[in-house]
């Protein structure tokens, strides 16, 4: 037998087979990946008391420095409308604070905390873990060499739209 047919006799997703020609797309591969990668993230991230859209948000201010809300949701890939929440969750924590702009006084100038900074080296350190989980089973250069070839597709499939940072 074929590893072809070998493939479609082969039980997924609890038993049901899954038709070879579905099973090793690399479409339908790439969305169930993304999916587990999904749920750990945000399982992971729930025990750290943080969502996604939180650690994006303290990456930013961390690698790029302060920006207003406008800045941040273009550099975070996060909806304007649902930044003002995201900070909202941020400041109340101490972990962002807003000051008005000296240049526009219509509008904040978002800065991470020192205690901001901080739980960003605790997420990282959650990030870090997730993703050895996610990547288990592929050597460390298999790892990096993955992690090149789906920039690579991105950034090809992305060229005429910017790419928002997913952590």
């Amino acid at each position: 037998m074929d590893s072809g047919a070998e493939a479609a006799d082969m039980p997924d997703d609890g038993g049901i087979k899954t038709p070879d020609r579905l099973s090793r797309r690399a479409s339908r591969l790439l969305s169930h990946l993304a999916a587990q990668s999904d749920r750990l993230v945000a399982e992971g991230l729930a025990g750290a008391d943080a969502r996604r859209w939180h650690y994006a948000v303290l990456a930013s201010l961390q690698e790029y420095g302060p920006g207003s809300q406008a800045t941040l949701s273009r550099r975070t890939g996060i909806y304007r409308s649902d930044m003002v929440g995201v900070l909202n969750e941020l400041a109340e924590r101490g972990l962002v604070e807003r000051a008005p702009d000296p240049d526009d006084r219509r509008r904040n100038v978002i800065t991470i905390t020192a205690q901001g900074r901080r739980h960003l080296r605790r997420l990282d350190k959650v990030m870090d873990d997730l993703h050895e989980q996610l990547l288990a089973p592929l050597l460390p250069a298999e790892r990096d060499q993955f992690v090149q070839l789906l920039t690579r597709l991105l950034d090809h499939h992305t060229q005429q739209a910017p790419r928002p940072p997913v952590p």
